[in-house]
């Protein structure tokens, strides 16, 4: 099919609100450049850390496309990337982690763009990816959970943690999961969390986790809430045990003396999924992984709603509103 000259696309002049995400057709369509490949887009993927791009707290170049992940077809090949510099064809499915994924067509980065396996569709593979590499991340690289480690898991009914409730149960931990409301509490458990902490009931969170675990702690906590959970967080876990902060949906952490972690020796790590995956080897190896886990049925998915391109605004408020559980994505293609 020929390639139009303009496209779709949902732009961000400014921070602020949804309201900045702003639905046009009439944005023009990238051109590939040198090692880049042309994918038009079926489904692209929604994550709290584009609330971070909109808002500024990350801050990037404006005008900007946000989307770090989207699934589709590639329809042309930048100078130099050819058969002798990559596998990648016109015609291929793929799966791809760059930016400008909220439009109909991104050039990105052939290193960082993956065929799909036959068996795994544009949404199941959206809805897996960003999410669960940075999940098999944190769980193989940042803190190697082993068999019958004690794990504190917060927003375990997100996207990032409905995959990572099912890998720690795979990988013979005792999770503790929290989240807010009694579906979520259902949900998270029927996951195979061993328990589930209801943090919008009465209950005292930090109390119940050292309750659970016989006032030992926790081995390792795992943290994506931030400024409402870092305190809590750091009261649960053991000594010598290792908290690893992973997001801010509540918003960041305030700086944090060194001294707090002294009394427990505490180790604390702050990761992002594109450190451990710098070098083409390191992608494939988590990407290969995680379609492992996906085609074996050991994870599964769980997409909240797909929306409409021109409903980008409404994905964000109800993200943020915290009315969610699995993941959000887009659809791209009309």
């Amino acid at each position: 099919m020929p390639i139009p000259a303009s496209q779709r696309a949902v732009v961000v002049e400014t921070t602020g609100g949804p309201e900045v995400l702003e639905h046009r057709t009439d944005f023009p369509v990238p051109q590939p450049s040198a090692g880049q490949v042309l994918v038009k887009n079926a489904i692209s993927g929604i994550n709290y850390i584009d609330t971070y791009f909109r808002t500024g707290l990350y801050p990037s170049a404006k005008p900007e496309i946000l989307g770090r992940e989207a699934a589709g077809t590639i329809v042309a090949l930048g100078p130099d990337t050819d058969a002798e510099k990559s596998t990648l064809r016109v015609g291929d499915r793929v799966i791809w982690l760059a930016t400008g994924g909220y439009a109909e067509y991104s050039a990105v980065p052939a290193t960082k763009t993956l065929k799909l396996p036959d068996d795994l569709s544009f949404e199941d593979a959206t809805a897996a990816f960003m999410s669960g590499l940075t999940v098999v991340a944190l769980a193989k690289e940042t803190y190697a959970v082993q068999p019958g480690d004690w794990v504190l898991l917060h927003a375990a009914a997100g996207g990032a943690g409905f995959l990572m409730t099912q890998l720690l149960n795979h990988l013979g931990a005792k999770v503790i999961g929290t989240a807010g409301g009694p579906e979520k509490v259902a949900l998270v458990k029927s996951l195979g969390a061993d328990h589930v902490i209801d943090y919008r009931g009465s209950e005292d969170w930090a109390s119940a986790v050292m309750e659970i675990t016989g006032g030992r702690g926790v081995d390792v906590v795992y943290d994506s809430v931030g400024k409402d959970t870092w305190e809590g967080s750091l009261a649960v876990v053991k000594r010598k045990g290792t908290i690893v902060w992973f997001g801010n949906s509540s918003g960041p952490i305030p700086p944090l003396p060194l001294n707090l972690l002294s009394p427990k020796c505490v180790k604390v790590a702050r990761p992002t999924l594109f450190g451990y995956i710098v070098t083409r080897e390191e992608f494939e190896a988590y990407a290969n992984e995680l379609f492992q886990l996906l085609t074996s049925g050991v994870l599964k998915t769980k997409i909240h709603r797909i929306y409409a391109l021109k409903d980008v605004q409404q994905a964000h408020i109800d993200l943020e509103g915290r009315k969610t559980t699995g993941k959000l994505l887009l659809r791209i293609a009309e």
